[in-house]
């Protein structure tokens, strides 16, 4: 007879995760990051394995895909850390004005969409990791039409919030699409 396990224990294995292996003491940037990267890690785990099966819309009637959640959290990196933080102006590269829920509708069935949308997540991660590095300190701030002004501290716990809200739909979606569960 098996032990059962906990739903956090059934998608990887306990002996092999490593996504929590940030500090838990010590110094706030280094949290705040070591967060934001299991995050992120996250949602390329819950991903994992998935090809066609990335732009399936599994939650009816939500538009929501994991597809979606790449480029939709794409836009939001090159929103935080290329806009409003670097004062970049650049446009978002899945959404507009014209259509602001670009990032989710058109996660389509399109052989370059899934390349296309992981290229993009991964340029936007690294612009922000190399603007975090680069840093001064977690004061460094931008202005944004929406909050206002906003630092850098700001901007990383929001968007440690933003991917554990997403990662919380991609843990649906995953299990609708082929019933891996858990963390």
């Amino acid at each position: 007879m098996t032990m059962p396990r906990s739903r956090a224990e059934m998608f990887v294995n306990p002996e092999q995760e490593c996504r929590f292996s940030g500090p838990s003491t010590g110094d706030e940037r280094r949290m705040l990051v070591a967060f934001l990267s299991d995050q992120r890690a996250t949602l390329e785990l819950k991903c994992a394995g998935l090809e066609t099966e990335l732009y399936q819309r599994s939650v009816e009637p939500s538009t929501l895909s994991l597809l979606g959640l790449v480029r939709h959290l794409a836009d939001v990196e090159r929103r935080w850390f290329r806009q409003v933080l670097a004062g970049q102006d650049v446009a978002p590269r899945f959404s507009s004005e014209l259509d602001p829920d670009g990032d989710f509708d058109g996660a389509v069935s399109d052989p370059v969409a899934i390349p296309e949308a992981w290229a993009a997540w991964r340029a936007e991660v690294a612009f922000a990791d190399r603007f975090v590095t680069e840093s001064l300190d977690l004061d460094v701030e931008g202005h944004d039409a929406w909050r206002g002004t906003v630092s850098l501290r700001w901007v990383l716990i929001h968007m440690v919030e933003e991917y554990a809200r997403h990662n919380g739909h991609a843990d649906l979606l995953r299990e609708r699409i082929d019933g891996a569960i858990g963390i």
